[in-house]
């Protein structure tokens, strides 16, 4: 591999002599102001409007049917020209292995006689408890059909075979597409794209396989960076400046960085390139948020080195954490864990893998251009809207059990500050599923419950409420989550014990419950006005589910009020994160129902450090709220605003301020308000008559970066039973609002 690196070092850089006529075809280019496209003399140049009065240029050039990147340069306002880069080339690498059903969704797919191969040949792709990088596998684990073997795994690199390019302009981008790229199993395209008002380039290996269960990763970066004069800077987990100037030895394998907002910068003396990834479409779920580096150098000889994004090939687990010797070893024994969890992105057969990395070009130094590429991610900050409270859930961070091996409520864990820097405001978390005893029937149950109602008060703070939530998982089927707008004691059981009631006054507790059946759940959440959600449903535990209950009348209830979204699994086919899982189970459930069921943003992960990276891996949820109820109030303004669905989901880039629909029958339209900041992609308007759902899909290539947006879209509301919203940018960011009954 590095000797086959310095002989196409050698080639590339032996001059434009080695060049080839560059054939590109114009047809599809249609000249705009601030974009401007020609070829001349072999080489295909893209000028365009960057932001801030900035000019940037990328010129293409094709040597032996390899395409390369001849010019990254930018120009300030009344600046000279900068170049970032000469005579670096594309190049993508892909690790591709066999893609399992678990073992927890074969179980209950074998309960509902579903185990058919071509139920079992669709459900595998919403696996979560997989880890096709790991061989042999453990016997014990969640994955089918073990041992796996070596043979399965491949590594790859991109070859090229490319004689034409096509320039093809979309609203207010245009394309650089190469022909002829192979990449192991996939063969398809080379893309480059350039947006008008912006300093972005995204390069992308747009390519299919026909193999069958195939899960990847995949790194992709440029080679042929000058090593004279250069000097890589990035943050650290700790947020410090670090630089390496290239003085090390070469390196056979590409050296992934744990750089805090997944970021590094080259600097080139005036100016500066920034090389990143997706913001949230490049993080398939995992448990936990650790950062394993996500970009990349490799010094590959004394006078070139690379840069790129990249998956590892190995997970990690969490920090482990205890203060008594018991758990320490058991929660080292669960970090460690961790490692074998890693489940990949999926490749169905036939579908086209956006394998994308961004470039920030800026004629600014490195510190500079760092804040200008964080401003697309509001610093990796859920920004706050007026009107709208951040709330996101769903976490076992085992809290109460962190207090009890302490031994004192005045503990401060990690986890608080990286909430807060996140911008959240309501945090509702998820005691008892790993930890403490859930099944206990009462009193060792109410101690723990009691121990994490008191902690979660005593870090709750103006502006900031910690709720002590539950995923119960009990008697329904499958999993599901259960919020209350106050503390509530509960046992659930399997069976009552001596003495013990569905209701009664315990002398050490007060007011407590002891569910054991449906009856029971219903009974309680009427009388304590709780609402519940199927947590990620037809995958993990949920599979099968809301599907297998959705003629019950607890499911029929509003106090059902839909289902937990999580981008699981991650296909870089799709046009929206978890577009098929998520999005379609939520539109069958709002055909079921009386009236329709809600999205709810959720994490699903462990143990949080500041060192992590929690934001592109999270997506939130914002609450019409005027202000955080304290602990100690009622908190049915969050419970009640969830159950009317007065609130929409998103990854932080694009934000609703308002939305809604107005008129009636064939005159209705649906209007919203939003602003965002990476260049749109499209919206999406979807209703359904309660059986069939159909969909207008409007295009917005035409938006430049760092805008507002109002739509009012007419459509026939007769016979609609309900419609939804969503909004979705050129980087795979979104937003969606909750559907709205129309009758």
């Amino acid at each position: 591999m590095k000797s086959h690196r310095l002989f196409f070092s050698m080639v590339l850089f032996s001059g434009m002599a080695a060049g080839q006529a560059l054939k590109c075809n114009l047809n599809n280019y249609k000249s705009m102001d601030g974009v401007h496209a020609e070829a001349s003399s072999g080489v295909v140049s893209l000028t365009w409007q960057g932001e801030a009065g900035t000019q940037l240029r990328v010129q293409f050039s094709l040597h032996d049917g390899q395409p390369v990147v001849h010019q990254l340069a930018a120009q300030a306002a009344g600046g000279a020209w900068i170049v970032l880069a000469s005579d670096v080339a594309p190049e993508f690498q892909v690790t591709t292995a066999r893609r399992r059903i678990s073992n927890k969704q074969l179980t209950i797919l074998k309960e509902f006689n579903l185990d058919t191969p071509e139920v079992l040949d669709a459900k595998k792709w919403n696996t979560f408890w997989d880890a096709p990088l790991v061989v042999p596998g453990s016997p014990e684990g969640d994955t089918t059909d073990l041992p796996r073997k070596p043979e399965e795994i491949r590594h790859d690199s991109s070859s090229y075979k490319s004689d034409a390019c096509n320039v093809v302009t979309d609203g207010d981008r245009v394309s650089v597409v190469f022909n002829g790229l192979t990449l192991g199993i996939f063969s398809g395209d080379l893309s480059f794209t350039v947006y008008k008002g912006s300093n972005l380039l995204r390069q992308e290996a747009i390519a299919k396989t026909d193999a069958p269960s195939v899960a990847y990763i995949y790194k992709a970066g440029l080679k042929g960076f000058s090593t004279k004069d250069a000097k890589l800077e990035w943050r650290d987990t700790t947020r410090q400046w670090q630089k390496y100037e290239f003085g090390g030895m070469t390196n056979d394998e590409p050296v992934n960085l744990r750089a805090r907002n997944r970021l590094e910068l080259l600097d080139a003396g005036k100016g500066s390139l920034a090389v990143f990834p997706p913001p949230h479409k490049f993080f398939f779920a995992r448990e936990n948020e650790v950062n394993l580096g996500y970009v990349y150098y490799r010094k590959d000889t004394q006078q070139s080195f690379s840069l790129g994004v990249m998956q590892p090939e190995r997970s990690e687990g969490y920090h482990p954490w205890g203060v008594t010797e018991d758990e320490w070893k058991r929660r080292t024994g669960v970090a460690h864990s961790e490692w074998a969890n890693f489940a990949l992105y999926n490749a169905p057969p036939g579908t086209l893998q956006h394998m994308a990395v961004y470039y920030y070009l800026s004629a600014r130094d490195a510190q500079a251009t760092q804040k200008s590429v964080l401003a697309y991610t509001h610093d990796d900050v859920f920004k706050p809207v007026p009107g709208f409270k951040v709330l996101s859930g769903h976490f076992h961070l085992d809290f109460n059990e962190m207090l009890r091996d302490r031994g004192t409520l005045d503990y401060r864990p990690e986890w608080v500050p990286v909430f807060r820097g996140l911008g959240v405001n309501i945090l509702y978390l998820g005691d008892f599923h790993d930890d403490s005893d859930a099944g206990d029937p009462g009193p060792k149950r109410f101690l723990e419950q009691k121990i994490y109602f008191e902690g979660s008060q005593r870090v709750s703070d103006k502006d900031f409420l910690v709720m002590p939530a539950e995923e119960v998982n009990s008697f329904l089927g499958g999993h599901w989550y259960l919020l209350t707008p106050r503390p509530a004691f509960f046992s659930h059981a399997a069976k009552l014990t001596s003495g013990q009631q569905f209701e009664q006054n315990d002398p050490t507790y007060g007011h407590v419950y002891h569910l054991t059946s449906i009856e029971d759940v219903k009974k309680f959440l009427n009388q304590e006005n709780g609402i519940i959600w199927v947590a990620h449903p037809r995958t993990k535990n949920s599979e099968n589910y809301p599907d297998a209950y959705k003629d019950q009348d607890f499911f029929l209830s509003d106090r059902f009020i839909g289902g937990s979204w999580e981008s699981l699994p991650l296909d870089l086919s799709e046009n929206s994160l978890c577009q098929r899982r998520c999005f379609d189970t939520g539109d069958d459930m709002s055909n079921w129902a009386p009236k329709p069921k809600y999205l709810i943003a959720e994490g699903d992960t462990y143990t949080k450090w500041p060192d992590d990276e929690t934001y592109p891996q999270l997506a939130v949820n914002y609450l019409k709220l005027d202000h955080v109820p304290a602990y100690n109030e009622s908190w049915a303004p969050i419970t009640e605003g969830l159950r009317a669905g007065n609130f929409f989901g998103t990854t932080g880039e694009v934000l609703f301020h308002n939305w809604g629909v107005q008129g009636s029958g064939a005159k209705s339209s649906y209007t919203a308000s939003i602003e965002y900041t990476f260049p749109l992609e499209f919206a999406e308007l979807v209703w359904s008559d309660g059986s069939k759902v159909d969909r207008r899909i409007i295009k917005l290539t035409g938006t430049t970066p760092f805008g507002t947006k109002q739509f009012n879209i007419p459509f026939d509301a007769t016979g609609k039973k309900w419609v939804r919203f969503a909004v979705w940018d050129s980087a795979g960011n979104g937003a969606w609002v909750q559907p709205i009954a129309l009758k």
